[in-house]
């Protein structure tokens, strides 16, 4: 990698209008860069520091597969479980169909499993406000549990039939739900115990509803048109965390660059971390290159996503196709994402990962042009 290139890449997205960024990326537990710049206040008074906290969103779902994928290794969970074995309201979930313009409601042609969790293709969406959401919020307000919650989303009907389909949707929710049933603990408390402590991550944790009190939280700010020139700062709000109690497995994370970093390198180098400690088998890592979607998903993902040359595999992405996209990087890469534009890159062919930080929302900028060139400054001498 040509860090020179990498460092002027990144100072030119100042220029485009970002406030603030951090990027580490590292090889065979070594950081071989790390750059940072701007501001993360809208008064451009206080420059980015190296432990500067970020809502992560969606990057939170590559750590509940990572908790996955420990119990498919030691045997208390399958892939092939169905969902409803642990969160029996799933067990009669239905099924909107709609023919000659008429809809009806019919059971599931097969039980929804974990497999079709991890690969959004549950046939469940990213309605918050799902009415069983809203009833158990009504009933219990922020005192709502994950696991009350996660329950709640069976009462709406499934989009369509589990594995039928590609649709990004509330599914690693209800992953960490089947994560607690099986662990006795709440979802925090597992992640802290089985990933974070052994990884030495000390600046992570679940966000609230609202942040105003957390840590050098930067200032999240927010594109009114998706568009990097039109920014606007916006409230600490993290509204995937449906209740104060709530902890959601798809989007509920704060978390620091250097902490991520940690898990991002120990997933690129077969799942042990910089200080020794295994989180994962290799094998199970490798589990994390393979796609598990269809011909239909896999153009829905490119569709609907703009995914193009990807698949999608265990909670991430997965590049297939390198030659498609133009990409430098190599097929088998896999990685994800989050909401104010975070981005986590894992390369077990080169033991390599790529980590990088800023705090905007609905950006299509991140991911159509920052998150590519990251992607691929990675392999550029």
């Amino acid at each position: 990698m040509n860090t020179e290139t990498m460092k002027s890449y990144l100072d030119s997205l100042l220029a485009e209008g970002l406030p603030s960024f951090d990027c580490i990326v590292q090889k065979d537990h070594e950081i071989i860069f790390r750059h940072m710049g701007g501001y993360v206040d809208a008064g451009k008074s206080q420059p980015v520091r190296p432990d500067q906290t970020y809502l992560m969103f969606s990057m939170t779902k590559i750590q509940t597969m990572t908790a996955v994928m420990q119990q498919v290794e030691q045997g208390r969970l399958s892939l092939d479980d169905e969902v409803g074995r642990y969160i029996p309201e799933f067990r009669d979930v239905l099924v909107r169909e709609e023919r000659d313009g008429v809809a009806r409601l019919v059971p599931p042609k097969s039980p929804m499993t974990l497999r079709h969790l991890v690969s959004m293709q549950s046939g469940l969406d990213y309605d918050l406000h799902r009415p069983g959401i809203d009833r158990v919020f009504a009933l219990r307000g922020q005192a709502a549990t994950t696991r009350e919650l996660v329950g709640a989303m069976a009462e709406s009907p499934l989009s369509f039939h589990p594995g039928e389909h590609f649709c990004y949707s509330l599914s690693h929710d209800v992953a960490a739900a089947v994560v607690e049933v099986v662990s006795g603990q709440r979802f925090g408390e597992y992640l802290a115990e089985h990933i974070w402590k052994p990884l030495g991550m000390t600046a992570t944790g679940f966000a609230k509803p609202m942040n105003e009190d957390l840590p050098n939280l930067a200032q999240q700010f927010r594109c009114d048109t998706g568009d990097i020139h039109d920014m606007h700062p916006m409230e600490p709000s993290c509204d995937y965390q449906l209740s104060e109690s709530y902890e959601s497995g798809g989007a509920g994370l704060w978390s620091c660059t250097e902490d991520y970093a940690k898990l991002a390198d120990a997933l690129a180098c077969g799942g042990i971390g910089a200080n020794g400690a295994r989180i994962l088998k290799p094998e199970t890592v490798a589990q994390f290159s393979v796609n598990l979607l269809g011909e239909v998903s896999l153009g829905e993902i490119e569709r609907n996503m703009g995914r193009r040359g990807y698949g999608y595999g265990i909670g991430m992405q997965v590049l297939m196709h390198p030659e498609m996209i133009g990409a430098k990087a190599p097929a088998g890469i896999f990685g994800w994402d989050g909401a104010a534009g975070s981005l986590a890159v894992m390369d077990p062919i080169n033991r390599m990962s790529l980590v990088f930080t800023m705090h905007v929302r609905n950006c299509g900028y991140a991911y159509g042009v920052i998150h590519p060139s990251l992607r691929d400054l990675m392999y550029t001498e």
